[in-house]
């Protein structure tokens, strides 16, 4: 069985429960993990040419 998540609820869930309730991260460190997923984004979209909105992670059993 094949479960799709999106990454925009990923990502989310990494700075608001990892990156700053259970690490505790400076503002530095966040702003420097936003700024580096916007890159990410950024590049994903002009290699597939889907918005950023629509992707989404596969999880597969391997």
């Amino acid at each position: 069985m094949t479960t799709n998540t999106t990454l925009s609820a990923l990502l989310q869930a990494f700075f608001t429960d990892r990156l700053m309730n259970q690490r505790q991260a400076s503002s530095h460190t966040i702003a420097s993990y936003r700024d580096t997923f916007r890159l990410l984004l950024r590049f994903a979209q002009m290699l597939l040419k889907k918005s950023p909105s629509t992707l989404a992670l596969a999880r597969g059993q391997v």
